[in-house]
This record gives C-alpha cells, sequence and structure tokens, in this order.
C-alpha cells in the first residue's frame, strides 16, 4: 500500500554514522588526499604512521602530515590536540575515524592552549589554520570547549568543515559549548550531534562570515542550541553576515542557563530555514543584540517547525532597536506557554519586518513581551494576513512523540508561500510536492515505500 515517506528516514542513519562511522564527505572542498596516515592506541610515534606501523598520538599525527594528506584515527581513547598547519584550496587535510571505527577523543593534550579537546589554532606565521576537515570522532571531557576554532581579528581562519563528530559533555563546569569558533570565515558545521554541554550546543563568534550550520542534532545543552554572535568587544566588526542555518534538529536545549534554540547577535543576512524546533525552554529564535556591533538584520526565517516548551519563551523574538528587515514566512510557531505566543516584535523593529503565510497561535506583541495581542489586532497591523491557527494535533502525526511529520489532512498543506531561498524540505524533498508549499519544515509527500520512521526522536 501507499504509506507515507518518513521526512527523517536519512536523519537516524545520519546520526547513527556519527557515533560509529564518519560519513563520507559530500562537499568538492575535500580534495583526493595524497597518502593515509593512521593514529591507534599499540601505536609509536617513532614509526611511520603506515596501516601496520602506526603513530601513538594524535598530536604528532597533525604535525606530521603534508597538504592532502589524511588521518585515520582507529578504535580507543585519546588526548586531543592542537592543529597549527594548513592545507590549501586544492588539498586539504582531514583528520577522522578510521571506516568502521569509533575512536574517543577525551580532554585536551599536553600542547592545547584552551583546555579544549581539539583545537584548530596557531600563533605563528600567518595567525590562521585553514583547509581541514574534522570528521566522525567522538570528542568529549573538556573543561573548555570540544571542538575550538580560532583565527585572530586582522587574520581569520578559513575553510574549516566539521563534520559528524559525536560532541558532548564539555564545558563544566566553565559554560564552555561544543563546537565552537572565533574570527573563521567559511565554517561549516554539518550532521554532527552536540549535547549536554556547559554551554551552548554549536557557537559560532567573533566577526566569522560566510558560516554553515546544517543537518546537526542539538541538545540538552544548558544554554542556546545554537549561536551566533558577532562580539564587538572581541574586535573587528562584530558583525556575523552571509550564513545558513538550515535543516538542524534542536531540542530541549536552555534549561540551566537560558538561551534560544538558535540566538542571534549582531548577525546579517542569515537563512534559518527547514529547522525543527521542540521543547527548548528558553525562546525558539532569538533575534537582538547584546555584544554585537549590529541589532540583527536581514534574517530569513522560512519554513521552520516551532514546538515551544510550556516552559519557554516566544517562539520568534526580535529584541532590542534596530533589528530590522527581518522576515518570517511559513513556519509552525506552536507555544505551549500559557500565555508566550508566535511573534514578540520590539517597536523599534517593526522597520522592514514582514511575516505571513505561518500556522500561528492567538498570541503576538509589539512592546516586547509586555503586552499581548490578538491575531486579529496583530493582522489589523498588516502581518500574517494569510496565516491562521491551528494544533498539534490537527497539524502533526504525533507531535507528543516528536514525530512532526504533517497528516495528510493537515491544514499547513498547500498553504505556503512560493519561496526561492527554499527549494527542499527537511530530508531534501523537492518543493511543492502539491499545487503550492506546505507549511513548515516538513513537505508532505506520498510514495511507494513501507518503511516508516519519525521524523524526529528524543534519543
Amino acid at each position: 500500500m501507499w504509506r507515507r515517506l518518513a521526512l527523517f528516514v536519512l536523519f537516524p542513519l545520519i546520526v547513527l554514522a556519527c557515533q560509529r562511522t564518519p560519513l563520507t564527505a559530500t562537499t568538492a572542498q575535500a580534495a583526493p588526499t595524497s597518502t593515509i596516515y593512521h593514529v591507534a592506541t599499540n601505536g609509536n610515534d617513532a614509526s611511520n604512521g603506515a596501516a601496520n606501523t602506526p603513530w601513538r598520538t594524535i598530536q604528532h599525527a597533525v604535525d606530521s602530515i603534508n597538504p592532502g594528506d589524511t588521518i585515520w584515527v582507529h578504535n580507543g581513547t585519546y588526548v586531543g590536540a592542537r592543529i597549527e598547519q594548513s592545507g590549501s584550496d586544492t588539498q586539504w587535510l582531514t583528520l577522522m575515524a578510521a571506516p568502521g571505527e569509533n575512536p574517543v577523543l577525551d580532554g585536551p593534550g599536553p600542547n592545547n592552549r584552551h583546555n579544549s579537546t581539539l583545537e584548530l589554532e596557531t600563533w605563528e606565521g600567518s595567525l590562521t589554520v585553514s583547509y581541514w576537515v574534522i570528521e566522525g570522532l567522538e570528542v568529549t571531557g573538556a573543561s573548555g570547549w570540544g571542538i575550538d576554532m580560532r583565527g585572530t581579528e586582522t587574520a581569520h581562519s578559513h575553510h574549516l568543515t566539521i563534520r559528524g563528530n559525536r560532541v558532548h559533555d564539555n564545558g563544566w563546569p566553565t559554560t564552555s559549548t561544543g563546537i565552537f569558533s572565533g574570527f573563521v570565515d567559511h565554517v561549516i558545521v554539518e550532521d554532527n550531534e552536540s549535547y549536554n554541554n556547559g554551554e551552548h550546543g554549536v557557537y559560532l563568534s567573533n566577526s566569522g562570515d560566510f558560516p554553515i550550520v546544517r543537518r546537526n542534532r542539538v541538545h540538552d545543552n544548558a544554554a542556546g542550541g545554537i549561536q551566533f554572535n558577532g562580539d564587538l568587544s572581541a574586535g573587528g566588526d562584530g558583525i556575523i553576515s552571509d550564513g545558513l542555518i538550515e535543516a538542524n534538529i534542536i531540542y530541549e536545549n536552555g534549561a540551566i542557563s537560558g538561551g534560544a534554540a538558535i540566538n542571534l547577535d549582531g548577525a546579517r543576512a542569515i537563512t534559518v530555514r527547514n529547522n525543527i524546533l521542540y521543547e527548548n525552554h528558553a525562546g525558539g529564535i532569538a533575534i537582538f543584540q547584546i555584544n554585537g556591533g549590529i541589532c540583527s538584520q536581514e534574517i530569513a526565517v522560512l519554513n521552520n517547525t516551532f514546538l515551544m516548551a510550556a516552559d519557554g519563551r516566544w517562539a520568534v523574538n526580535v529584541a532590542g532597536t534596530g533589528c530590522i528587515n527581518n522576515k518570517v514566512f511559513n513556519n509552525i510557531l506552536y507555544n505551549q506557554h500559557s500565555w508566550r505566543g508566535s511573534i514578540v516584535v520590539a517597536a523599534p523593529n517593526i522597520t522592514g519586518f514582514e511575516s505571513d503565510y505561518n500556522v500561528i497561535m492567538d498570541r503576538f506583541s509589539i512592546d516586547d513581551g509586555d503586552t499581548r495581542i490578538s491575531l486579529s489586532e496583530w493582522q489589523g497591523l498588516g502581518y500574517d494576513t494569510h496565516s491562521f491557527i491551528a494544533t498539534p494535533a490537527q497539524l502533526f502525526l504525533n507531535a507528543a512523540a516528536a514525530d512532526f511529520h504533517l497528516l495528510p489532512t493537515s491544514p499547513a498543506l498547500n498553504q505556503g508561500l512560493t519561496l526561492p531561498a527554499v527549494t527542499d524540505d527537511f530530508e531534501g524533498q523537492p518543493r511543492p510536492f502539491g499545487p503550492a508549499y506546505d507549511i513548515g519544515a516538513d513537505e508532505y509527500m506520498i510514495l511507494p515505500f513501507s518503511v516508516y520512521l519519525p521524523l524526529a526522536t528524543r534519543s
């Protein structure tokens, strides 16, 4: 019989791969390698790093290879390392789990400077570390950051890809993050799981431009899930610009320290699309300025699914002064809180604000949450004139079990706006399947499959 193809068929496999097997490189930047070297717990750093004579430490390996080379880390537990050399645009360097194996990097190595498990930074030469892929590793046990990438105010590191890693239990008690960057351009964070860290799951900071954060599972972190913070006080222009946050599952963050599922402070021209945010205990997406060089602006929030926790805040919060020209289209913005709702916008941020074709609640605010207005009052201001109210029971197969597939009878079907910036859904299925876009991260599709897997799970 014809069944609904699960939107999340591929994602459990990705997470499984993060835990056991490194993912195959799918982006053009990972050039063919010239030599594969090996690190194993029975190795010796005085050997040549071949398969039958491996090195012992990751630090020796990253110090010894040449551009284009790859390091395979075999099963076992290792201390971390500090990476200080670079590849090139045609010869990337790769540090990855050996195929089919699950090595663990547990805590900093003797060369590390920030109490982080894996550091990509140099204080010598160009002051930059660039053209690396870090793939398929379990990274844990740091009192600082798990994976820590840094450049400087005047010399940004660049082209670093963090893929398919499991990063957890870092940053205690120092309130540090699972995956961190500062002054890094063209960073890609994809297909990772980042959880139970002492601050955020993923934190990109300090004026780094062109970031991509996609297909990650980010959960149970003390503060926010994903944070972009331009941080003017650190130097540079204090702006993170031209970025993409897409197809992430973000849940159960913020219970200890607060912090939205997605925090944007000092960000400009960021597209946030096809993400699933549920049961986060602070905000959904917060667009604001505290440390950034500007109040975040030109943020496009498109085709996301929000289910806010009963103790959470607003689904979309545009706070501060001067966070202008932000767009909110085709989202499901449901809130289980007793009085908070879908969208709160501070009055100074109304300039250029647009919101429509969303599934919403009958709760809005235009004074930073001091008072609430109804949907009809909100629509009277010119917002969400094509949006409507619906409940999770009407929308999803089983929201209580974190299954956010749209029902075949869902009112979100075919009610969205055609958006050039969104051509597929969470899993990559093309939009639209029917006569118009569906609202939310899922594009309902009927295919001849009998396999059914839930869209999101808590485990």
